[in-house]
């Protein structure tokens, strides 16, 4: 399963005697029995009535329980005891938002729910109405975390226990992550599903009505899908590179009945061409209830999930990060413990210090699974925070043995580190025994990814995104030169993909971060030094920053840097009713774009009025607020 949404819902809730794992065998088996006997849709399955069972009764056993990773280890939990239903929309018409996924969450957070069409996970093939053509392709998206694995798992375990899309024969999962191991080999259909589906070595697959293929993590695909020069293929015994497979089945080529459901992150989406896609649905994790509901199934004691609640919903740029199920799992880790236990220390309340409180508990734990002294904690940050930035830079979230090893790991260590980090680094088996690995989170991959750049220069002096040149070495690096370094890279990405690792890079250079830091890690630097040239090299790129889109993200890292001049500022003209008669610089202006996007209260109505000034016409006003003028509901 994909490593970024296996993570969905650790919940507390007791084993029900009713749900073991023989009893849903036993009971899909009862159910597959009815069905081939009384669904007048599987005439061409009742002659091999065995075939269809074996399947059902193999993707129940893999589908049936959560990934055991955030469960406690040793005692997987069914999915079906946490599963809670995510809130599923009919997207747009595919087209790709290149921006950071945790803008599009904090985009997504202050769209009205009333523009949007709920869908079930179950009903994604079902046409809203009557009149609808009949749905073949399905494209989900949703970012990293959102649920859209757990929502193919919940999905598959459904039909294989007879309960749902019973008109479906069989469902043929088959992840990108799996497919890459197979790119440089030449197979036909049969062969391939042969490979992966032992159980159908003697069906002939252009046989059945409907079967369904489900290809899940496009973004993690590693081998070129050019529907444009591909050469057609419509029998399902020609060999071909498994890309020209795919191709095929998508378009409709190969088992032209057959359905289709890819899941992809928004950035990987457009690769699929929309005249291949009949529904684009969008996974959008939780809403505002659905996240309350979770921290109070998660934790069974109320007072304190009040108090969890209470917290986060105080803090606007963590509440609406809640929105993705496994941000919601690590601050209930973070919060229970801190809360509950009565810790020393502030009570995390910006993005750094909530996952830098995350990794010391991980680590902790680690501790008591894996003596060794001190060092081997460092060592082991720093081997994965290096595999976690340079496969950052290269867009990747999912890694193999010839990544592990440019950064020094080894397969055995890579075992160690996924059997002691369970709650940050994964080793996974996929259908055919192959290796992959990947970090639990995209987020906690660029969590550790800022922690290698700011401890390599802290160790070593050394600026990690520039090639040390002779003359270079003969000056001193400084802090201060590495987050300018990373303050450009970031602006200059197309899709923002490095904002959220820069918060994280900024958040750890604070003092208390570092002290923090030293629980684990060792730092041969000094901490005394000021952030303030950081500061204002940000403040600077604000002001020259056109794009108020762009500029919201570094208002973002002045808070991690715990410098909220500007803002202040801003809030000041806002509440004093004096931004009538001032002349706002342009930083100013985005600092009322960030404010008024970040502010607890919903833009119902974006009245310009209240904005326009004597130093600027409304016309200017409007183009510098059209992000807030885009997340209203009314505008006059």
């Amino acid at each position: 399963m994909k490593s970024d949404d296996s993570m969905l819902l650790p919940l507390n809730f007791k084993e029900k005697g009713e749900s073991t794992p023989e009893r849903v065998v036993q009971g899909a088996r009862e159910k597959t029995q009815q069905i081939i006997i009384t669904d007048t849709g599987c005439k061409s399955v009742s002659t091999e009535p065995h075939l269809q069972e074996r399947c059902k009764l193999n993707l129940i056993k893999k589908f049936q329980h959560v990934n055991e990773v955030i469960t406690n280890q040793g005692n997987p939990t069914l999915l079906h005891e946490i599963y809670t239903e995510l809130y599923i929309t009919e997207g747009d018409s595919g087209k790709v938002n290149n921006e950071h996924e945790v803008r599009q969450i904090e985009a997504a957070s202050r769209r009205a729910a009333t523009e949007e069409t709920p869908i079930k996970c179950n009903g994604i093939f079902k046409p809203l109405s009557e009149e609808d053509k009949p749905i073949r392709s399905v494209l989900t998206k949703g970012v990293a975390g959102i649920g859209k694995t757990v929502s193919v798992q919940k999905f598959i375990l459904d039909w294989a226990e007879g309960k749902t899309n019973q008109d479906v024969h069989l469902i043929f999962p088959l992840p990108f992550r799996e497919l890459n191991l197979m790119k440089d080999r030449k197979l036909s259909l049969m062969e391939l599903l042969h490979f992966f589906y032992k159980e159908i070595k003697e069906t002939n697959i252009s046989s059945l009505d409907k079967v369904l293929f489900i290809f899940d993590g496009l973004d993690e695909c590693r081998f070129p899908l050019d529907f444009q020069n591909t050469v057609r293929l419509c029998d399902v015994t020609e060999s071909a590179s498994v890309h020209v497979l795919l191709i095929n089945l998508i378009k409709g080529n190969l088992l032209p009945s057959a359905l289709i459901w890819i899941t992809s992150r928004p950035a990987a989406a457009d690769q699929i061409p929309s005249e291949c896609v009949h529904r684009v649905t969008e996974v959008r994790g939780f809403n505002d209830p659905q996240k309350d509901e979770y921290f109070r199934k998660r934790i069974s004691d109320q007072s304190l999930s009040n108090r969890i609640i209470t917290h986060l919903k105080s803090l606007r740029s963590l509440y609406i990060m809640c929105h993705i199920p496994v941000f919601c799992w690590i601050s209930a880790t973070v919060l229970e413990r801190m809360l509950g236990e009565a810790e020393s220390g502030e009570i995390p309340k910006t993005l750094t210090e909530m996952y830098t409180h995350f990794l010391i508990i991980q680590t902790n734990v680690i501790k008591k699974k894996y003596t060794k002294s001190r060092e081997t904690d460092t060592e082991m940050v720093l081997k994965l925070g290096k595999l976690a930035f340079q496969q950052l830079m290269k867009g990747n979230l999912i890694f193999y043995e010839e990544d592990l090893m440019e950064c020094g790991i080894n397969v055995t260590e890579a075992s160690v580190y996924s059997g002691v980090c369970t709650q940050i680094f994964r080793e996974e088996f996929g259908l055919h025994q192959s290796k992959v690995y990947c970090f639990v989170h995209l987020s906690i991959q660029e969590h550790l990814a800022a922690l290698y750049v700011h401890l390599t220069f802290m160790n070593e002096k050394r600026n990690v995104f520039k090639k040390p040149i002779f003359l270079e070495l003969l000056l001193k690096v400084t802090i201060s030169d590495v987050h300018k370094s990373a303050v450009d890279q970031a602006l200059q990405t197309e899709n923002g993909h490095l904002d959220l690792f820069l918060r994280f890079l900024l958040g750890l250079s604070l003092v208390s971060n570092q002290l923090l830091l030293q629980t684990i890690v060792t730092q041969a630097g000094s901490s005394s030094h000021s952030n303030q040239e950081t500061v204002n090299y940000i403040k600077k790129k604000i002001s020259e920053n056109p794009s108020t889109e762009k500029s919201i993200n570094l208002f973002h890292c002045l808070y991690e840097l715990d410098d909220h001049s500007l803002v202040e500022e801003v809030q000041h003209y806002l509440q004093s009713g004096n931004l009538h008669q001032s002349e706002l610089s342009s930083s100013q202006w985005s600092a009322v774009v960030f404010v008024l996007l970040t502010s607890m209260q919903e833009q119902d109505v974006f009245v310009l009025n209240k904005y326009t000034n004597k130093h600027c016409s409304s016309d200017e006003v409007l183009l510098k607020l059209l992000p807030v003028v885009a997340a209203s509901r009314k505008a006059q």
